[in-house]
């Protein structure tokens, strides 16, 4: 299965539907999705691939006393309401093939119990039309909301729990995407997909460990390039002044450093001035070593 689906599914199995506000606000989110339509004017059609998705609908409905029909068309799941009592659902305004919800949810303020029916939209939207990437790969969450207007009002309770989230819209599509792996982390958990939030988590860690460890390999890497080119350009001009005949001119400072050089090209310039009679630090062999380029580059 996809991370999606194990995070739709853990989610089916772990909230319980003992409280009808929470189921119907849960309800709601389903119906906001992009997944949802109205058929007939008054009835609700919600499709899924997801085996998971549909029995958590039908659990939702069946819960509010709200008759429904399941059937198949190919790989899809298909459920539709009858008969639709839009008391049992509300807040939710049903129009010609749009979904509305009013804009009471979101001035209800922030109690135990309304925060909770919140958290309970907020999980049905994701449900409904909800997807999270394999964080191995990418850090993308996405939910498809039916309307512009559902789209506002979700974001603005996403706000609310603090959680930073954009929106995309175009003629025919609208959602909202979360691409920072803490962000979606926080939503994970605010709907209550703990096990996922886990997962998630040690991904992240794991995949910010190998970036971290790939960065000081790298700057390793370059670092001793670095060495290597500068040695290699220490004994080139070591080099040219022998065969030139100008390195008995030399004082006696640069002869040493440079004879050390040639015996040892691979050692760091640390190690190098260990190796004088009077030892020197690093930067003191490296003004050395310097000179001695400058000299045999006429400078």
């Amino acid at each position: 299965m996809s991370f999606s689906s194990d995070i739709k599914q853990e989610l089916n199995k772990t909230n319980s539907l003992a409280n009808k506000e929470n189921v119907k606000f849960e309800l709601i989110g389903y119906c906001i999705s992009g997944n949802t339509s109205v058929v007939k004017g008054k009835n609700i059609k919600f499709s899924t691939e997801s085996d998971y998705n549909i029995n958590r609908f039908s659990k939702l409905l069946s819960n509010l006393e709200i008759n429904h029909d399941i059937d198949v068309n190919g790989k899809n799941f298909n459920i539709v309401t009858k008969g639709l009592n839009i008391d049992k659902v509300t807040f939710l305004e049903i129009r010609e093939e749009e979904l509305f919800l009013k804009n009471e949810i979101k001035d209800i303020g922030m109690d135990g119990k309304i925060e909770e029916r919140k958290r309970a939209f907020i999980r049905g939207s994701f449900l409904g039309a909800g997807s999270v990437n394999n964080p191995e790969n990418s850090y993308h969450l996405e939910i498809v909301i039916s309307n512009q207007h559902n789209l506002k009002i979700l974001q603005e309770i996403l706000h609310e729990f603090d959680i930073q989230c954009k929106e995309l819209m175009t003629q025919n599509r609208y959602s909202l995407y979360i691409k920072d792996g803490e962000e979606i982390s926080k939503l994970l958990a605010l709907i209550g997909a703990n096990k996922a939030v886990m997962k998630f988590e040690e991904i992240r860690i794991q995949k910010e460990m190998r970036g971290k460890v790939n960065r000081i390999v790298n700057c390793e890497t370059a670092n001793l390039n670095k060495t290597i080119n500068a040695a290699i350009e220490q004994i080139a001009a070591i080099e040219k002044l022998q065969k030139e005949g100008r390195f008995s001119k030399l004082d006696d400072n640069l002869r040493e450093i440079a004879t050390l050089r040639l015996k040892n090209p691979d050692i760091s310039l640390v190690a190098l001035g260990k190796l004088l009679k009077e030892p020197l630090g690093k930067s003191g062999v490296n003004y050395r070593l310097k000179k001695i380029v400058e000299i045999a580059n006429g400078k």
